[in-house]
This record gives C-alpha cells, structure tokens and sequence, in this order.
C-alpha cells in the first residue's frame, strides 16, 4: 500500500536542507544601556561587517533610578561582547548583570566635566521627596552637545580597541558623525544664533526655563538658558504642594509665558499650573526612546527642543 503524497512530501522536506536563508551571526555584538548611546553607537557601526548594536528597554520608563532588567534586556547582555554604559550613577540597576557578565565595558562618561546634581541640597545620600536618590552628579549630561561629542569618542575609541580590525572604520564613522554634533553648538555665546534645518533663530538675554524633569542642566548651561527650577515628576509621584506654590511664585513673578514637561513623563502639574497662572505647557525631548539609529536621531531631537523653546518665547 502507497503511502498518501503529503506524507511522502513532508518526509522529503524533513531530509532536504531548507532554501530560507540561516540569520547571520553577529561576530561582534554591543549592548547599549539608553537610547542616546546607541544612536552615537549604531552610527559608528555604520557599515562595519558583522557588528550588531542592541539596546537594553530603558526607553520604556522616563525615570531609571527604579528600572529593573527584563528577561529580553538580560538575554543581551549574556550574549553581549561590549557593554556601553552612560555611567555617572545613571545605571544603578546593572551592577549585579555587570559583575555577572564576561563583556568588556565602554564608560561613556570617562572625561566628560559632571555637573552636581540639582539634588545636591538635600543630605548626603538622602532621597528627594519622590523617593529617588539622584546621587552626587547629574548624569544627563547627553544633553549638551559638547559633552555628547566627549561620549562619541570614548565610544570610538572603545570599539576600536575592542573590535581592533576594525578601528579604522570605527574611526572614519568618527570623524564623519563629529561635525554634525558639533553643528549644535552654540555660534555666538551668549548672543546665540541657531541653524536647525535651515532656520534662524536667535536671542540676546537668556530665556528662564522651568521643567518638569531634573535632566535639562546641561542643556541649559550650554544653550544659555537660566534654569529657575527642575521638578523631577513622574505619574503617581506629582510635584509637592510646596513646589506647585514656588513654581507658580516664579511663574507670576518673571511673567514667563511658558513651562517646559518632558515627552514621556507626567504633565499633571504643570497643567494644573498652566490653569493657575495662563502660561503654556510645552513639551521637551529627554531623547531617552525612539525609533532612529544613526547620530541624526540626536541631532533631530536636539533641534526639535531648541526649536521648541524659540517658538514658545516669540
């Protein structure tokens, strides 16, 4: 008795080798804790034989001081070569997977200058009204593009140690990837004039910035913006009644037309405050999540809450 053709033809495509093309291994794998440094990684990487950048999940909450590891996140970094950290205290949540884990490390923050962080007033290694110990430096300092640039090299220079064969690449990605984090800086300081996208904006005194997360510091500092007040908030943990009452003082007091949220956090006071006082709620971008690769993700971003601001001041 024949066997059925469907049982002839699976035995067939049980013995025969399969036509889908096996996934390519990557030779050399970097894990990035935040988004900001695997945008500057995957842009270095660019074009590099065998190298798969990967990212940990971080975007997925605006504060990292709680975040815990996901299976997927410790997945990657078991199979991790490298390891690229932000540093400056940011990544808390690591240390165990890092002591766990055979890859080399990329400190990020090596040279960068740290500013203290705006939780500096509160006791030594006391935690802020939120329930979050922000630590003694401020670790944003992504959002400085000079400072960023300081990242792009250290990232560079470790990949290239790691990755010798191919240093020379790594290099050339480098010094094509500068330039354009550079363009974000300020031409004339204190008088600034700006080019995003091919528009001129430009002021001559600073403009005072309230924001409703602890990370615009440096992107104060270096665009100079005087930064009255920084609330770390997040949905369920609002801004204390003593904060909504300073906020609304300084709001009143230098007649600021506009209060500054970041895209993923909670804007509950600041439009509570809005209400209160008749200034508008604008929306900045911590560049924490995203869909880009590639420095122009940064940059885009960075021009985005330049933008932003002009725009709300005019």
């Amino acid at each position: 008795m024949k066997k059925p053709i469907r049982a002839v033809i699976l035995a067939l495509l049980l013995v025969l080798p399969s036509c889908a093309p096996a996934r390519e291994e990557a030779r050399f794998t970097v894990v990035c804790t935040t988004y900001p440094i695997y945008l500057l990684a995957s842009t270095l990487s660019e074009g590099v034989e065998g190298v798969e950048v990967e990212r940990l999940d971080t975007g997925s909450t605006s504060c990292l001081h709680d975040y815990t590891l996901s299976m997927a996140d410790m997945k990657k970094i078991e199979r991790a070569d490298v390891i690229a950290i932000n540093g400056a205290g940011l990544e808390e949540f690591l240390e165990d997977a890092l002591a766990a884990s055979d890859a080399k490390v990329i400190d990020c923050s090596q040279g960068v200058v740290l500013l203290e962080s705006l939780s500096h007033h509160h006791d030594e290694d006391e935690e802020d009204e939120h329930g979050h110990d922000h630590g003694h430096w401020d670790p944003h300092y992504w959002m400085d593009p000079s400072r960023a640039a300081v990242m792009l090299e250290n990232l560079a220079e470790g990949l290239s140690l790691w990755d010798g064969g191919c240093a020379r690449a790594y290099q050339a990605n480098l010094e094509r990837a500068m330039p354009e984090i550079e363009a974000l800086l300020p031409l004339v300081a204190g008088n600034l004039y700006l080019y995003p996208d091919g528009a001129v904006m430009s002021w001559v005194s600073p403009h005072r910035l309230i924001t409703f997360h602890d990370g615009f510091q440096y992107f104060a500092e270096v665009y100079g913006f005087e930064l009255l007040a920084a609330i770390e908030e997040e949905a369920g943990s609002e801004a204390s009644a003593h904060e909504i009452v300073e906020i609304t003082r300084l709001v009143n007091r230098y007649d600021i037309p506009v209060i500054f949220t970041e895209v993923n956090g909670s804007a509950a006071t600041a439009t509570a405050i809005c209400r209160e006082t008749g200034c508008q709620v604008r929306a900045l971008n911590m560049i924490m999540d995203g869909e880009e690769t590639g420095v122009e993700g940064y940059v885009r971003a960075m021009e985005e809450n330049l933008r932003t601001i002009w725009e709300a001041f005019q």
